[in-house]
């Protein structure tokens, strides 16, 4: 009797375990609300605030271009390729994580961030890659923290690309960008509505 007791009571820890693991990789419910977000993922408004404090680039700059890389999926891939229309085929490039960030351009972050145990499904480190990208831009490229829309065809098209104005005849990405930036807008006027209760602690009790 008590070897069954304590099965069932290894099993139930095994069971919560596995669902406090899941709830926390899973993505908000509402990723439309800023608020709702840092809401629902307790942790990630700290994680959002030191990056903002370390890189200058601002939370809804942050938030809004991690949407549309990932939609907050912790292990968000590109698609795979199709051979024959049907066979899956290797995926069009090695983006991974909440960030998206490619295999290089996550090492280059690593080497030059000071976060070289980083990884891109983790939040506190895409987000944190996120904002010293946005610092790259403002640095190779002149763009404004602030200025969402351009700091979205950077982060798309690499500094290099970006310069070169290898979006000009791209009016989808441009119109992406248009998005993301208007979402930032957004998400700034909710955030603008909550911070006082995020800074306070209030909003979780």
């Amino acid at each position: 009797m008590i070897g069954w007791q304590a099965l069932i009571k290894h099993t139930a820890l095994v069971l919560a375990v596995i669902l406090a693991s899941g709830c926390a990789t899973s993505p908000p419910s509402n990723p439309d609300n800023l608020c709702d977000i840092f809401e629902e993922k307790d942790d990630w408004y700290e994680d959002a605030k030191k990056a903002e404090k370390r890189w200058k680039s601002p939370i809804p700059t942050m938030m809004a271009m991690m949407h549309q890389e990932s939609r907050f999926v912790a292990k968000a891939k590109p698609p795979r390729t199709k051979i024959l229309w049907v066979i899956p085929g290797p995926r069009k490039s090695s983006a991974y994580g909440y960030s998206q960030a490619k295999d290089e351009t996550w090492e280059w972050y690593q080497h030059n961030s000071g976060n070289s145990w980083s990884s891109r499904d983790d939040f506190a480190d895409a987000i944190d890659f996120i904002g010293w990208y946005n610092y790259q831009s403002g640095r190779l490229s002149k763009i404004k923290s602030n200025d969402t829309y351009h700091l979205y065809l950077a982060y798309h098209e690499g500094h290099g690309g970006f310069n070169r104005r290898t979006y000009r005849d791209k009016q989808w990405l441009k119109n992406v960008a248009k998005k993301v930036s208007s979402r930032a807008a957004t998400y700034q006027a909710q955030l603008n509505r909550c911070r006082e209760d995020l800074e306070s602690g209030g909003w979780f009790w």
